[in-house]
C-alpha cells in the first residue's frame, strides 16, 4: 500500500501544472502560491482586531483625533500599513512544505520558526476553505488536524484547489487503510488484503438547508448583541453621526425623544417603537449572518466520514470520521421551543479549540434549525442505539436552588436595598424588586431544566434556562470522572460529579449521593470493560 500511495501522489504530481504549490518532486521543498499575500494580510487584520477589547481605547482616541485633524495620522496609516506588507511578504517568504514517504512536512514562521511533520495515517480531518478572494483563481486553504496536542496541527494557506482535493483523498485513504489494519491485527496474523476505499460516488446526502431555514436560524439564534457591546465605545459618535444624516433628510430625531409635556401612553409609545427598530434592525443582522455562514449547507456522508459543506463568501469543507464523534448536542434556545426548531451539534476533539492559531479548522458540526423528525434521524444515523427520544430524566435536588437564591440572591438584594434607603432612592426599590423577581425566575428555570439519565450505552444530560440543551454522549468515550463534595453537600448526602471528554467536560451538580457514585463507578467499568478507542 505504501508504494501505491508513493506512486498515487507521484501521479498527483505529473498531474498538476508548474505552479508554485504543485508538485515537480515530492522530496523538494515548495513554495505556495502568491495569491496567499492576501490571506496573511487578512490574517494579520483579523489578528489585531480580534483583540478588540484591548484596541478599543486607542481606536476610540484615535477616531476623534482623526476627525480633529485627519492629515496627523496619516504617517501612522502608512507606517502600519508597510508593516502588515512587510510581515505577510516574509511569512510567504518562510512558508514552504513537501510531501515526503506519506507524510507532510511544513516549515513558517519568521522570527519564531515552526515545523510540523504529520503522517497521513495520523491525519483525523481535512478541512478545505475557499475565500471569497481564492475563489475566482481556483485556489484553498487545506486543514489537517490529528486530534491530539494543538502543537499537531497544520495548514497549507494556498493550494491549487484541484491538487487539494486528490491530496485530500489520499490522505483519507491512507488513515483508513491504517485504521483497518489496526482493527483486523491479531497476534498471530497479518491483514493481507487492502480495505477498500470509499468513492465519493458513494456519497449520501443527509441533510440540507433552505433558505427559510437560515432565516429562523438567524432569528432564534441572534449574536449581533455581542457586535452591539463590542461597539458601545462609538456609539455616540455613530449616533450623533446618524443623527446629523438625517437632518438631510428634515428627520429631526432628538425631537422624537423629547418627552417634557407629553402623555404616559405617548413615552411608552416611542420606547416600544424605538425598541422594536433596533430589534428589527439587529435581527436582519442575525439573519445576513446566518444565511453567509450556512448557505448552500448541505451534510452528506461516505462510509464513516461525515462532510458538512457550507458557506457563501468563504466556502468551507469539513470532514469528520463518525468514531471521531465525542458527544451529540441537541440545543433548543426558547424561540427555537416555540418555532419548534433545534439546532443539532457533533462535538469532536476541542484539542485545538483554545489554540489561537488554529485557524479555521472547527470541533463540531452544526446542522442549524432542523424539525424534531430531522434531528432523530440525524442521531440515529450517528448513534442508533440513543434512546434520548424515550428517556426519563432524573431532575437534580432543589437545594441547588435554595442555595443559589439564599446565598447569593437575597444577600445582594439586601445590600443594595440598603444603600438605596441610605441615600434616599426610594423609587429604586421598585426596579431592584423587578430585577430580583426576574433574577429568581431564571433561577427556577435553571433548576427546572437541569436533568440527567443513564442507560446501558449512553449517558444523558438535560441543561438550559429559558431554553433546553441535551447532551448524549456514550460511556466509553468517558475518558475522566471527577466526584466533588462540599463538607455542607456531604452533610446531605449529595455531590456533584463531572465526566470529561475529548470534547470537553460535562458537570451534573446537587444530585444523590448514590446516584453520583453509581453513574461514575457504572462508567468507569464501562470503559474498562469495553476497551474500545475513544478516537
Amino acid at each position: 500500500m505504501d508504494k501505491e500511495l508513493n506512486s498515487t501522489l507521484d501521479d498527483i504530481d505529473n498531474a498538476t501544472d508548474n505552479t508554485s504549490e504543485q508538485q515537480n518532486t515530492s522530496n523538494n521543498w515548495q513554495r505556495i502560491s502568491p495569491i496567499a499575500l492576501i490571506y496573511f494580510v487578512l490574517m494579520f487584520i483579523k489578528n489585531i482586531f480580534g483583540n478588540f477589547i484591548y484596541v478599543a481605547p486607542a481606536l476610540l482616541i484615535g477616531y476623534n483625533k482623526i476627525a480633529e485633524d485627519p492629515s496627523f495620522w496619516l504617517p501612522f496609516i502608512y507606517g502600519l500599513s508597510a508593516l502588515l506588507g512587510l510581515a505577510s511578504l516574509l511569512s510567504y517568504y518562510f512558508f514552504q512544505y513537501r510531501l515526503t514517504n506519506q507524510q507532510i512536512e511544513i516549515r513558517s514562521g519568521v522570527f519564531a520558526k515552526k515545523y510540523v511533520n504529520l503522517p497521513f495515517s495520523r491525519i483525523q480531518n481535512v478541512e478545505l476553505t475557499e475565500p471569497l478572494y481564492y475563489r475566482p483563481f481556483g485556489y484553498t486553504c487545506m486543514q489537517l488536524d490529528t486530534a491530539g496536542s494543538v502543537k499537531q496541527e497544520a495548514k497549507v494557506v494556498a493550494l491549487k484547489k484541484s491538487f487539494a482535493e486528490q491530496l485530500k483523498h489520499e490522505i483519507l485513504a491512507a488513515h483508513l487503510v491504517q485504521s483497518d489494519k489496526a482493527e483486523s491485527l491479531t497476534d498471530d496474523e497479518s491483514v493481507t488484503n487492502e480495505a477498500p476505499v470509499p468513492n465519493e460516488d458513494d456519497e449520501t446526502v443527509l441533510d440540507r438547508r433552505n433558505l427559510d431555514d437560515l432565516v429562523i436560524h438567524g432569528l432564534t439564534n441572534n449574536r449581533v448583541w455581542i457586535f452591539l457591546g463590542g461597539m458601545a465605545p462609538f456609539m455616540d459618535r455613530i449616533s450623533s453621526t446618524i443623527g446629523e444624516w438625517l437632518m438631510m433628510f428634515g428627520i429631526n430625531v432628538n425631537q422624537y425623544f423629547e418627552f417634557e409635556g407629553r402623555s404616559g401612553w405617548q413615552i411608552a409609545s416611542t420606547v416600544l417603537s424605538t425598541f422594536l427598530i433596533v430589534m428589527l434592525i439587529i435581527s436582519i443582522f442575525s439573519v445576513l449572518g446566518s444565511i453567509i455562514a450556512f448557505h448552500d449547507f448541505k451534510l452528506s456522508k461516505i462510509g464513516d466520514r461525515y462532510i458538512r459543506r457550507s458557506g457563501l463568501f468563504t466556502k468551507t469543507e469539513v470532514t469528520m470520521r463518525l468514531s471521531r464523534l465525542q458527544m451529540i448536542v441537541r440545543q433548543q434556545d426558547w424561540l427555537d421551543i416555540l418555532l419548534g426548531r433545534i439546532n443539532l451539534k457533533f462535538e469532536q476533539s476541542n484539542a485545538n479549540f483554545n489554540n489561537p492559531n488554529a485557524g479555521q479548522l472547527t470541533n463540531k458540526i452544526i446542522v442549524p434549525s432542523v424539525t424534531n423528525k430531522e434531528c432523530q434521524q440525524l442521531m440515529l444515523d450517528a448513534y442508533p442505539d440513543n434512546q434520548l427520544k424515550n428517556t426519563k430524566f432524573k431532575r437534580v435536588h432543589p437545594r441547588l436552588l435554595i442555595r443559589n437564591i439564599f446565598l447569593f440572591l437575597l444577600p445582594i438584594t439586601s445590600v443594595v436595598a440598603w444603600v438605596l434607603i441610605e441615600h434616599d432612592k426610594i423609587e429604586g426599590l421598585y426596579y431592584l424588586g423587578s430585577g430580583t423577581a426576574f433574577i429568581g425566575f431564571l433561577m427556577v428555570m435553571r433548576y427546572l431544566r437541569w436533568g440527567y439519565a443513564k442507560d446501558d450505552n449512553f449517558i444523558y444530560v438535560r441543561q438550559g434556562v429559558l431554553g433546553v440543551d441535551y447532551l448524549t454522549f456514550p460511556i466509553y468515550k468517558v475518558q475522566q470522572t471527577s466526584f466533588k463534595q462540599s463538607w455542607f453537600l456531604k452533610r446531605k448526602q449529595l455531590c456533584s460529579i463531572e465526566f470529561v471528554l475529548a470534547a470537553g467536560a460535562v458537570n451534573v451538580p446537587y444530585l444523590p449521593q448514590e446516584d453520583g457514585l453509581e453513574l461514575i463507578n457504572s462508567s468507569l467499568y464501562e470503559v474498562e470493560e469495553s476497551k474500545r478507542n475513544w478516537m
